[in-house]
């Protein structure tokens, strides 16, 4: 093992392990999935519990993917996707700054697990372990692109409906 290795198995523990916990919290936090699915209807999501019990289960399942190093550029393009739409539903709008609910904390998960998909694992992974050469370099982070915002555009095209919101809201 060296150095690379060591930082990108860090990286991908420390990000795998936070969108682990963000799908955590959508299921069993606060207002648990009925309170999730309540936030996403207002953020013109339809149907809001179905996006709920979505991203509750894309949160943790590409979330422990990239921990663990496991089908690495397809977790990350898994958790870009979550943080596109994140982006576009909620944050955008409020600026770059997080403080004021802007995108740059999604920006920066996004980026990260792009970063990582160029990347690869590193030694220290299930991929690693099981001998599988998935691509890393420009093919992996195509791969983290293509899945991530080719899936991030499909939900929104067929899911999401803020026009509805503001004219119920009016």
């Amino acid at each position: 093992m060296n150095h690379l290795d060591a930082g990108v198995f860090v990286i991908r523990v420390v990000v795998g392990a936070t969108m682990i916990l963000h799908g955590w919290n959508h299921w069993r936090g606060g207002g648990r999935i009925d309170g999730t699915a309540s936030w996403f209807e207002s953020l013109g999501l339809r149907p809001g519990r179905l996006h709920a019990w979505s991203s509750v289960l894309v949160e943790i399942a590409a979330g422990a993917g990239l921990a663990a190093g496991f089908l690495t550029p397809l977790s990350a393009g898994a958790i870009v996707g979550v943080m596109t739409v994140a982006a576009v539903i909620e944050h955008w709008t409020h600026g770059f700054f997080v403080f004021r609910n802007g995108f740059e904390y999604v920006l920066m998960i996004a980026v990260v697990c792009g970063g990582l998909a160029i990347t690869g694992p590193g030694r220290i992974s299930v991929d690693s372990g099981l001998g599988l050469n998935l691509p890393d370099g420009y093919g992996g982070l195509l791969i983290a692109v293509v899945i991530g915002l080719g899936g991030a555009g499909v939900l929104l095209g067929l899911a999401w409906r803020p026009a509805r919101e503001r004219a119920l809201a009016e």
